[in-house]
């Protein structure tokens, strides 16, 4: 049983050594590879030099041109002529100013005598200037002498009053006189002044009282203010209200 186990591992052994022994060849084919990934490295670097070597390129600039009047002398046409100083100038003394002008006596005169008349017919011709005069404006109410005496009385007692005149809505023709006694005038009340005495009218009433006489009755059962008004157009039986147009 022991004599096939050894003949076996003979011929295995042999194979190892001729396997050890023989030289290995290179394959041509694992070669090429390599050679062509070498061969764009420098290709690339041929191409950059190249372009670097093409990149600069000397030049020269043209010269400038000559102006036009560089060889033109300057007493030529082309010249500027010289202007004279301003010193020489004020230095010369203007003929007319150094000879006196001589006029005739009666040119003189006559001269003298037309500036005159210009003068007197120019302050002919402005008038003097009239003063604006201004008229006092009429008053809205006029005061009979009896209304001025009742008026003077209640102002000279220990407590004075105003008189106000206004309007109110009633009666059956629709409107009625209304008077107060006030300490001042209102904001937009008018005042009505004759012979030193005052009446304030209220700015609502002014259009229907306009152009009124205000007068003073006494009679044997009252004592009261009455108004002649030439605006109204009717008026009740009593004589308490009235109404205008």
């Amino acid at each position: 049983m022991s004599l096939p186990r050894a003949t076996s591992s003979v011929p295995t052994s042999m194979f190892r050594f001729a396997a050890g022994g023989a030289p290995r060849a290179q394959c041509q084919q694992c070669l090429r590879p390599a050679f062509r990934t070498s061969q764009p490295a420098l290709r690339f670097s041929s191409r950059r030099n190249l372009q670097t070597a093409t990149a600069y390129r000397p030049y020269s600039l043209d010269p400038m041109p000559s102006p036009r009047n560089a060889g033109v002398p300057e007493t030529s046409i082309a010249g500027l002529p010289p202007l004279p100083s301003t010193s020489s100038r004020q230095s010369k003394p203007s003929p007319a100013a150094d000879q006196p002008v001589s006029i005739p006596e009666q040119e003189a005169q006559k001269s003298s005598a037309a500036n005159t008349s210009s003068s007197v017919s120019t302050s002919a011709t402005t008038k003097p200037q009239r003063k604006s005069k201004l008229r006092p404006r009429k008053a809205a109410i006029t005061l009979s002498p009896a209304a001025v005496t009742h008026l003077r009385e209640l102002l000279e007692q220990p407590e004075a009053k105003l008189v106000r005149v206004g309007v109110r809505n009633r009666g059956c023709s629709g409107l009625a006189y209304h008077l107060e006694y006030v300490d001042k005038a209102g904001a937009f009340d008018e005042t009505v002044e004759q012979d030193g005495v005052k009446v304030l009218i209220d700015s609502k009433a002014l259009f229907s009282i306009i152009g009124s006489e205000m007068d003073w009755l006494e009679d044997k059962l009252n004592e009261r203010f009455i108004f002649k008004n030439p605006n109204i157009t009717e008026q009740c039986g009593c004589g308490e209200s009235f109404s205008i147009s």
